[in-house]
């Protein structure tokens, strides 16, 4: 963790700054490399930290939207943050820092000038060798351009695809290795291992498995298995063969083609679906027009299990089955569940839109916490360990042989009504006190956690419930904390984290990109010192 911030593990962003583009058909793709000295010139093998800390660009005028953010994961920890987004023309590389005004820096800028391109996604890589980093870009023209970072050049370009690519994803495990989602309804896994120059697409994810148009793509921690969903309503799993045992007579080496994939369903969301994620084994997704975000489980799946082989995948011989398992596979006398909606989280004002993306921040040793903006200027946040505190919280108060007072989370606060008295300073206090609980810091009145064994009002009980009660899977639960954005009907595109969870990162429409901050050092603390 940075030193300049103080952690609190129930804190959620706050809105800090937005930052708004301007670029036109006269922008110009400005290389770093151009402002480098003769020294760092000779020197490729630059860390991203290590990057100049500026670049005067002359925006012209124009306006559009940006479709993908994303932060750059290898970085050690403690250094300034730096993500990427990504509009038609236009990629930006910005870095944040806690210690600055304002806190983010422009350090690159390349534009497209491809006739044919209209980018929507990207992804991070680096050279194993060098750790230069690379940054890779896909759109409308089905070629993913990697860029060398700091030269500000492309220095490879895959080409397979057979239509518009909408997300790329790059393995956990593996940094050569980029997943990318196409409307050709297949999944491509590229190679950018020098040793796969001559046929970088190692494999090919598709025959089966989809009907109509990829949107999204992710990759398990573990880098064997791969979700894909798109606008045939349908979420797949695939397992990854195990790519060192492609055949090797051949020069180039044929990519590996899986027909099947082990888990398909058509049945967890009834529109097109644009955004998937795994939660350790669990799945989260979301489709359009439906409001919501589902968590759920895929029965018998466990990464920790050794990957099924290719031949159990399940085929479509029975065209009415809407789950196909091979983790719980159905049989003439049986059909057990084969998948389990778990909760479901509130997005209400998406409508129509689609190619809104939420994302989860999940590492070791800090709360999950899912994002997501909407098409009306709101952004939501669920903290995940909230669900589980407040499960606990009210087993204990409920409990008939309770024989002591029990302590009530500090976020968790009984609704109380103001009171019209006119008092500008009760009125300030309890603003302060409201804001403290959605955002999860401790108010004044709540220095510590107060013992508590009296009941609830029925009000207060109830609003619990409607954010934190996950009893009832049909009841979406909603938001901890939603953080407003003044422009009108700003539709947010998609969310990133800082890789230690301090940034939140919203962009979309009207060019703009909006930076959300946690754990900041209390100026009253500095103050203090």
């Amino acid at each position: 963790m940075p030193p300049a911030l103080s952690y609190n593990e129930w804190d959620l962003p706050r809105l800090k700054i937005s930052i708004g583009f301007e670029v036109g058909h006269a922008g110009r793709r400005l290389s770093l490399y151009d402002v480098c000295t003769d020294v760092d010139r000779a020197r490729m093998n630059l860390t991203m930290s290590q990057m100049p800390t500026k670049i005067l660009v002359s925006h012209d005028r124009g306006r559009g939207q940006f479709f993908d953010v994303k932060f750059f994961p290898y970085l050690p920890a403690g250094e300034d943050p730096i993500f990427a987004a990504v509009s038609k023309k236009h990629i930006v590389i910005y870095r944040l820092s806690s210690t600055s005004v304002p806190p983010y820096e422009l350090i690159q800028l390349f534009r497209d000038d491809d006739e044919t391109a209209v980018n929507c996604s990207c992804t991070w890589s680096k050279d194993r060798e060098t750790d230069i980093p690379y940054l890779c870009v896909a759109g409308w023209d089905a070629k993913i351009k990697v860029y060398d970072v700091f030269n500000g050049n492309i220095v490879k370009t895959l080409v397979g695809h057979g239509a518009e690519i909408n997300d790329l994803v790059t393995c956990p495990t593996n940094p050569y290795l980029i997943a990318s989602a196409s409307d050709d309804t297949t999944v491509r896994i590229w190679s950018l291992d020098p040793a796969d120059e001559k046929q970088p697409c190692v494999c090919i994810l598709g025959g089966e498995g989809h009907s109509s148009g990829l949107l999204t793509i992710a990759f398990h921690n573990c880098g064997r298995y791969v979700l894909s969903a798109g606008h045939d309503n349908c979420v797949c799993l695939w397992t990854l063969p195990d790519l060192s045992t492609r055949a090797t007579g051949r020069n180039p080496v044929p990519p590996i083609v899986v027909h099947y994939p082990h888990f398909f369903t058509s049945e967890v969301h009834g529109g097109i679906v644009d955004c998937v994620a795994f939660f350790g084994d669990l799945v989260l997704s979301r489709a359009c027009h439906e409001d919501v975000i589902v968590l759920w489980r895929i029965e018998g799946f466990s990464s920790q299990d050794p990957p099924p082989l290719a031949s159990s995948a399940p085929t479509t011989s029975d065209t009415e089955r809407l789950t196909r398992s091979a983790f719980a596979p159905a049989t003439a006398s049986e059909n057990p569940p084969q998948y389990t909606r778990l909760v479901q989280f509130h997005t209400p004002g998406s409508g129509h839109q689609f190619y809104m993306r939420f994302k989860l921040f999940h590492v070791v040793d800090k709360h999950p916490v899912l994002a997501f903006a909407n098409a009306h200027s709101t952004i939501f946040f669920w903290d995940l360990a909230r669900l589980m505190g407040y499960h606990s919280f009210m087993t204990e108060l409920d409990d008939p042989a309770r024989d002591h007072p029990v302590q009530r989370p500090s976020w968790l606060m009984p609704v109380q009504h103001r009171q019209n008295k006119g008092d500008a300073v009760s009125k300030l206090k309890d603003a302060e006190d409201k804001d403290s609980v959605v955002s999860g810091r401790t108010g004044s009145d709540l220095e510590g956690q107060s013992s508590l064994g009296s009941h609830y009002s029925e009000e207060t009980l109830k609003d619990w419930s409607s954010r934190y009660d996950i009893k009832s899977v049909e009841t979406p639960v909603m938001a901890h904390y939603k953080s407003g954005i003044s422009v009108k009907d700003f539709i947010g595109r998609q969310v990133a984290w800082s890789p230690e969870g301090e940034w939140c990162i919203v962009v979309g429409s009207k060019n703009l990109a909006f930076v959300l901050s946690r754990w900041q050092k209390n100026p009253k603390d500095e103050k203090k010192s």
